[in-house]
């Protein structure tokens, strides 16, 4: 009976080693598995460390923040050609939706042309738009929007008269430089009316990223920030 006890608690106090051991082995596996990969590449860990890095920071230009060089001079003076500004790929995913006054880039593919453009949003779905008032103003529900902050100097709100109602889901854009930019004025008569699908857009123009002098946000809402809800009155 005693020697039966004895062989029961050795076995029984044998158990954590056995454990203790697996863990270990399992531990050292890992270690080596991580170790042989470095190995392969040359230069090691430092290499491999560099690659995890450019990963990373590639995965982030696609799904989160892209720059995006500015190619003309339609948003001027906002925006100079060879500005580069950080777009938020991620500000109208869950929910949001593009404001007046943001600056957005969009593809205008089958709408402006097969590139990528940037322009300011002066008109969301279901507002009035009419240019331009007694006051040579844009009137967006009935509002008059004053824009001589924005406008390049010596440009009107619009030389092109126009009065539209923006269809549900999509936008109404022009660039700051109104008389040197091609926008939603340039396509009333066109398929789709010169407005783009809410879809179409890639991104939020978030920063002026370079220079480091421009450094600044272009989105303007507050200009816009009086302007009632579509729906309400109009001018």
């Amino acid at each position: 009976m005693d020697t039966e006890a004895q062989h029961q608690e050795r076995d029984r106090s044998s158990r954590p080693h056995e454990s203790t051991s697996e863990g270990q082995e399992g531990r050292s596996r890992s270690s080596l598995s991580l170790g042989g990969i470095a190995e392969q590449v040359p230069g090691g860990r430092i290499t491999l460390g560099a690659l995890l890095c450019m990963v990373l920071l590639l995965a982030f230009g696609v799904f989160v923040m892209q720059p995006f060089q500015i190619p003309s001079s339609s948003m001027r003076p906002t925006l100079n050609v060879g500005d580069r500004v950080l777009v938020n790929k991620l500000a109208y995913r869950f929910g949001a939706r593009p404001e007046r006054g943001d600056v957005v880039v969009f593809d205008g593919s089958g709408y402006f042309g097969d590139a990528d453009y940037v322009k300011r949003v002066v008109g969301v779905g279901g507002d009035h738009v009419v240019c331009c008032d007694r006051q040579g103003r844009i009137a967006v529900n009935g509002r008059a929007v004053d824009e001589r902050s924005l406008l390049y100097r010596g440009d009107t709100p619009s030389e092109v008269p126009f009065d539209i109602e923006v269809p549900d889901g999509t936008l109404f854009l022009l660039g700051d430089h109104r008389a040197d930019s091609r926008d939603s004025r340039d396509y009333l008569g066109a398929p789709g009316g010169g407005f783009v699908p809410v879809d179409q857009v890639i991104g939020k123009a978030q920063w002026v990223a370079w220079p480091a002098g421009h450094w600044s946000s272009p989105s303007r809402e507050d200009l816009y920030a009086r302007v009632p809800a579509a729906g309400g009155a109009h001018g």
